[in-house]
């Protein structure tokens, strides 16, 4: 009730000033111990919960998605929120600063959010430190982008350099090879390139290792994708990233913003990718897309998500959503009689 009282005045300020307001808010939380305070007002605490996928054990099948932490500045107030995970970045090995100002834009009738933000990051040596002096009690993912002065032919030492950096304070690391808003990265998804980066870091020890894909890859390339994950033996793949489309029935005056869109017009589009990627592999998925309540959460692990995030609907709903969601998500396992999360993944798929 306090976030949507608060809603009017926060979405009358630019929306990237609020997102950083709102991560100083956070790290203030973390210092002062206040995050033991909203743990036990927003975690969800049922066992049928508890999943487990690509090594990693989580408490809930619901986590923050890359974008909102981008340097790993606050997961442990995350967690607090009643997340099962927390993915931060995306990292690069350089410093950067990303795209001009304004370079996120949000589409309230649309449920939706565009970004350019351009994996603007304080670089690979900054979010390696803090992970590694930092103890998160859930799983934290790293983000790895390519740096966007790197050429895409020098891309394989780009990522390595970044992987050797966070290797200490993360559980599982995800190529990104799929953000619209670095020139020429979508190109490395190409099954050779995309060989050579995953299997460059395989080698250097990643794991557990999942490669992030973009919602607009045509079907074919999907599946040249999944085989790459399989040929070597990677541990997962996310389905998806943010979409360079906009459907038609978008309304807010910012869908003309270039970038990559996310939110609730994608949802349909990222569970049917996840049920298309899971049908044809073994691997965990990560479901992400659109996720904004309980029924599109289970609705993602129906059609084969081990794991689900979300970062858009954060924005809209407010800190209590997790709570909300796996709430909803014990609902809806009693309803259906399943006595796990873990029993209902994949239940859709044929």
């Amino acid at each position: 009730m306090l976030y949507e009282a608060a809603k009017p005045l926060l979405f009358s300020l630019p929306a990237e000033t609020v997102h950083e307001t709102a991560l100083s808010a956070l790290e203030l939380a973390q210092r002062t111990g206040l995050t033991d305070r909203l743990a036990d007002r927003y975690t969800v605490d049922d066992p049928r919960l508890e999943t487990e996928a690509f090594g990693q054990s989580f408490d809930n099948p619901l986590g923050i998605a890359a974008g909102f932490d981008k340097d790993a500045r606050v997961p442990n107030a995350l967690a607090a929120f009643g997340f099962g995970h927390v993915e931060v970045g995306g990292v690069t090995a350089e410093a950067q600063p990303g795209n001009p100002r304004p370079r996120l834009f949000r589409l309230p009738e649309d449920r939706a959010l565009v970004n350019r933000m351009g994996f603007n990051n304080e670089g690979a040596d900054v979010a390696g430190e803090r992970l590694a002096a930092t103890d998160v009690p859930v799983p934290v993912g790293v983000n790895i982008g390519k740096s966007k002065t790197t050429p895409l032919e020098d891309a394989e030492a780009d990522y390595l350099y970044t992987y050797e950096r966070v290797a200490e304070g993360g559980d599982y690391f995800v190529v990104n090879v799929s953000s619209p808003n670095t020139p020429g990265l979508r190109e490395l998804q190409q099954r050779e390139r995309l060989e050579s980066i995953l299997g460059t870091l395989r080698d250097a020890g990643a794991d557990p290792l999942l490669v992030k894909l973009s919602p607009d890859l045509p079907e074919p390339a999907v599946e040249e994708a999944i085989a790459v994950v399989d040929d070597l033996g990677l541990d997962g793949i996310i389905a998806t990233n943010t979409t360079t489309q906009r459907p038609e029935s978008l309304r807010n005056e910012n869908r003309v913003e270039t970038g990559g869109l996310s939110g609730a017009p994608i949802e349909d589009a990222a569970t049917a990718m996840v049920r298309f990627v899971a049908e044809r592999t073994d691997v965990p998925v990560v479901g992400v897309g659109g996720v904004a309540d309980a029924e599109g959460a289970y609705a993602k692990i129906r059609a084969g998500a081990s794991v689900v995030q979300l970062y858009t609907a954060f924005v809209y709903e407010g800190p209590s959503i997790a709570r909300d969601i796996n709430e909803g998500l014990l609902e809806r396992l009693d309803r259906d009689g399943f006595e796990s999360v873990e029993d209902a993944v994949g239940a859709d798929l044929d």
